[in-house]
């Protein structure tokens, strides 16, 4: 099976460019893999970019669940992944998905020193450096 960049991704999602999006069509319709990767990426650009709302975020990486020329990787990985965002959308999709990634592989916790992040269950705060 075929794979898919960021670039394709965002394309079929904002569909601002008529002429690529014909082309990103074209391109799946045999069937594509998306990578987590690339649905970390693309969810950056539609926030940081596109300026869109985390709950448009998650609502857009969802539809892609369904998509019926489009194999994501892990569906239930990235299912969590949208439900752990819905729940914390100031995370952010990619710390969520890495979480369920680890999850789903059985190694636990996740170690981070992002405050927010070690709210989680299944994430380890680690300490911050002091302030000098």
């Amino acid at each position: 099976m075929r794979a898919i960049d960021t670039n394709v991704l965002v394309r079929l999602l904002a569909r601002d460019d008529a002429k690529q999006v014909a082309a990103a069509e074209r391109f799946v319709e045999d069937g594509a893999w998306v990578s987590h990767l690339v649905l970390m990426e693309a969810a950056w650009v539609l926030d940081s970019v596109y300026d869109l709302a985390p709950a448009a975020i998650a609502t857009a990486i969802e539809m892609l669940l369904g998509h019926k020329n489009l194999t994501l990787e892990k569906t239930e990985v990235v299912a969590a992944a949208i439900a752990q965002f819905r729940n914390r959308p100031t995370l952010g999709f990619s710390d969520c998905l890495i979480v369920e990634a680890a999850r789903k592989a059985g190694h636990l916790p996740v170690g981070t020193f992002d405050r927010e992040l070690g709210k989680l269950a299944d994430v380890q705060g680690l300490p911050q450096r002091p302030e000098r």
